[in-house]
């Protein structure tokens, strides 16, 4: 039983029975994503803290009666989720918050938090009697696509812009998968891939389409909650593109608030480069979303055209939250911060909300007494090239003690 009540378009409002719906509102076409709603009284019977409690399968599977997936294979999936969330007692004091929580999602099977959505995607797909899985992306879903469909034994089709990361691209065809590889910016890569799945038939992964990929990516909001003993932060900050990730972190929390499981819902912190960020120029300017352009080195965000939009926008509007946008220079120093005071390694997309976290602290939008959680969304080792950029280069040293000593005492070691 999945426990699935219907469907509710996020433009028109109209709900749907399961069976009635495709992907998307046959009413508002593309554009009308669905949500997909449960018998949360039926949960409420089911999920209780006992239930977590007693549960041994420290994955994202533990959650699988509110994702909306059948239990068949999930023995058989990889082990997505249930990433470590730690306590981040020195970039807390470094940002001034009361106490900071970093959730890093790098330690996913591909590296990356879209791993959570892809494993769904998978599952959806094997229901579905599919062969064949697609998508476009800046890079962590291609890749995660492609991790999970060759664990299972689908077929990837895999659509990316020329910019992504030679990691991504590595991984992706180290997976198996058919890699295309466009030559355009990421719109063209997400046009492309959805006229061959419309003509191909093959199951769509595209967060920007599927409605399951929200099921997905907000199990990183259910582990960070009972993570903390069911007692959330005041804020929870996360990186923005697409939006569909910080919609599912939204819907993660909200679900877990109407379950009663967690007694309130935290405000999310929406994060984006100042070289990418439609939302917050919308935000700020208090007109609809327009075409921004992708000017940033944090390709996992670089998303001109967010494909997501009403659930990002009502994830912060109905947490009270907020809109911030950072400079690439601030994301590469989160980098070196992140790295140096907690040894996590972050690339660049995965650390913007740290920028994030600092600005809203200074201009006051977070206060200096609340508690926050960050989401660390993809591993450093994605993106060696912009990592560069945050560190000094080593420095070549003959095999000489009396020359190592020095250079020591310069650099204040010893």
């Amino acid at each position: 039983m999945n426990y699935i009540k219907g469907y509710r378009c996020t433009i028109c409002q109209k709900e749907f029975k399961p069976g009635e719906v495709g992907l998307t509102c046959p009413h508002c076409g593309e554009k009308g994503i669905l949500d997909v709603i449960y018998d949360y009284d039926k949960l409420k019977e089911v999920l209780t803290k006992e239930y977590f409690a007693n549960n041994r399968n420290y994955s994202m599977w533990r959650y699988w009666p509110m994702m909306g997936i059948e239990e068949t294979h999930i023995d058989e999936m990889l082990r997505i989720g249930w990433t470590p969330l730690y306590h981040a007692r020195r970039l807390g004091e470094y940002l001034g918050v009361k106490k900071l929580y970093v959730k890093d999602d790098g330690l996913n099977p591909s590296g990356s938090s879209k791993d959570r959505a892809s494993g769904v995607a998978v599952l959806k797909a094997i229901e579905a009697g599919a062969r064949t899985i697609a998508c476009s992306s800046t890079g962590n879903a291609a890749s995660s696509c492609a991790c999970q469909a060759a664990h299972m034994g689908l077929k990837a089709v895999i659509f990316v812009p020329k910019r992504a990361p030679i990691g991504k691209v590595t991984q992706i065809s180290l997976y198996g998968a058919t890699l295309i590889s466009v030559d355009g910016d990421y719109k063209a890569a997400f046009k492309l891939s959805k006229a061959a799945i419309d003509k191909y038939g093959w199951y769509n992964r595209n967060a920007a389409i599927n409605p399951f990929m929200v099921e997905g990516k907000k199990t990183v909001s259910l582990e960070i909650a009972e993570q903390l003993g069911w007692e959330v932060t005041d804020w929870v900050a996360i990186s923005v593109g697409d939006g569909c990730t910080v919609g599912g972190v939204y819907k993660g929390f909200a679900e877990l608030f109407k379950l009663g499981l967690i007694k309130k819902i935290p405000k999310i912190l929406g994060v984006q480069s100042t070289g990418c960020c439609p939302f917050v120029i919308a935000s700020k300017n208090n007109e609809p979303l327009k075409e921004a352009d992708e000017n940033t080195i944090a390709d996992s965000i670089a998303v001109g055209i967010p494909r997501n939009p009403i659930k990002a926008i009502n994830a912060i509007k109905n947490s009270n939250g907020a809109w911030i946008a950072v400079p690439d220079s601030d994301i590469i120093n989160s980098m070196a911060i992140l790295g140096r005071l907690e040894g996590v390694f972050g690339e660049p997309a995965g650390v913007a909300a740290i920028a994030g976290i600092k600005k809203a602290v200074e201009q006051g939008i977070i206060k200096k007494d609340e508690t926050v959680t960050t989401i660390v969304t993809g591993n450093g080792l994605k993106d060696p090239a912009n990592a560069q950029k945050a560190i000094n280069a080593p420095v070549l040293m003959k095999p000489n003690l009396e020359e190592l000593d020095k250079f020591l005492k310069e650099k204040g070691v010893i």
